[in-house]
């Protein structure tokens, strides 16, 4: 298989949650540190994907950085710009505000890969759609994706619904919760109390 990189997604302006959401706590450290901590044993190379004025914000500044470029909007600019860094990689991708996600998880991703499709992804337990944000992504989707970007779409999950992706059934399908309001956040923290993080 062609070598696997890993990303945390970091470049977005968290305007639902009010606040950074790679700088929250649910734990022990900063959401983006725990996600940077669970791909980087798993990966080859390891770095978490910025906006170009982030570059030197103290939390984000600690790591290995992609920065966003200009095809795109949201996470599929990451996305790009990762697999424009490094073509011949395949990408594991994972967004900073996934306060559930565990190393199971991941490895179940990773035995899961499928490397003739395009990208291999979780099915979300909500609506069966694939999950963009916690998945592998094979190199041979970069030429697609970027076409996709350029006819005007920046939906990463349309794209992986519209194309060749394998799908899997989470064992823990909690763990692809994602916090992107302070609603969201209070629930987390909760589930997180109960011993719903592994």
């Amino acid at each position: 298989m062609t070598p696997l990189c890993g990303l945390v997604l970091a470049g977005g302006r968290s305007s639902r949650m009010q606040e950074d959401k790679a700088a929250l706590v649910f734990g022990r450290r900063p959401q983006l540190a725990e996600a940077y901590a669970l791909i980087a044993p798993r990966v080859v190379r390891a770095f978490v994907s910025v906006r170009p004025d982030q570059r030197d914000e103290p939390l984000r500044a600690r790591f290995p950085q992609v920065v966003d470029g200009t095809a795109g909007q949201g996470p599929v600019a990451g996305i790009l710009a990762a697999q424009a860094l490094d073509p011949a990689a395949a990408w594991l991708v994972v967004a900073c505000d996934l306060p559930l996600l565990d190393g199971a998880t991941l490895d179940e991703l990773v035995a899961g890969r499928d490397p003739a499709q395009l990208a291999t992804a979780f099915r979300s337990a909500h609506d069966g759609l694939p999950e963009p944000l916690c998945a592998i992504w094979e190199p041979a989707s970069a030429v697609l994706l970027s076409r996709w970007v350029e006819s005007g779409q920046s939906c990463p999950r349309r794209f992986l619904m519209r194309h060749d992706a394998r799908l899997l059934d989470a064992a823990r399908p909690r763990a692809l919760d994602n916090a992107n309001t302070p609603q969201d956040a209070a629930g987390l923290r909760a589930a997180i109390a109960a011993g719903g993080r592994a």
